[in-house]
């Protein structure tokens, strides 16, 4: 978008309650990024989560990203600059669709990128990852912005912020593994439980559950 400095801003799923209603951290990454909007895209990432069961609309999931979609739009960002993913149900599938579905065939490689402070890391060293992986006709280049941790008590946080560093160590090897975006895409689809055929839900405590 002339005069913006992205192409578009993503924005990691992070929960969606009842009705539609957002958290407030994720409340808080969809306002920062209503804030560095310029007229570029707004991609809102996520169908879900695996750690909880979506809420029904008439019997319809409500997905994360078209509940935050309604929001922007709220906000008062046009609709037709907004696109949504529905397919990731986990920060690597958030990349990982995120690049699939809309910034490879659009054509869009300067990417914001806003999600909140406890997620960052994990998110900076998942999406660097995979949006560097060839082929790459053109490579991205990504910045990304934070949000505070709001919304959460300290118990939730804790639990959270513990699973987030766990997550993180777990996700080196994976990394150092895979070298190309078919080898993304066989481990995915193959490995990982959030996507493999078969795969199993893990349960979570109410403290951390609550964080999704």
């Amino acid at each position: 978008m002339p005069g913006s400095p992205f192409d578009a801003i993503l924005i990691p799923g992070g929960g969606v309650r009842e009705g539609g209603a957002l958290p407030s951290w994720v409340r808080s990454r969809l306002d920062l990024a209503c804030e560095i909007h310029q007229g570029e895209r707004i991609i809102a990432l996520s169908a879900g989560t695996p750690h909880r069961p979506p809420p029904l609309d008439e019997g319809f999931p409500i997905f994360e990203s078209t509940a935050a979609a309604r929001y922007l739009i709220s906000k008062g960002v046009p609709a037709a600059r907004i696109l949504v993913e529905a397919s990731s149900y986990d920060t690597i599938g958030n990349a990982y669709f995120a690049r699939a579905i809309h910034t490879d065939p659009a054509g869009l490689r300067n990417l914001a990128v806003v999600t909140s402070r406890f997620h960052m890391a994990r998110a900076r060293r998942a999406f660097e990852w995979i949006f560097g992986l060839p082929p790459l006709e053109v490579p991205y280049r990504l910045t990304f912005f934070e949000t505070v941790d709001e919304g959460l008590d300290r118990n939730a946080l804790t639990a959270r912020v513990e699973k987030e560093q766990a997550a993180l160590a777990a996700l080196d090897p994976v990394i150092a593994s895979i070298q190309d975006l078919r080898s993304l895409h066989d481990w995915l689809f193959q490995r990982h439980s959030a996507y493999a055929t078969g795969g199993t839900r893990r349960t979570l405590n109410a403290a951390l559950r609550e964080s999704y």
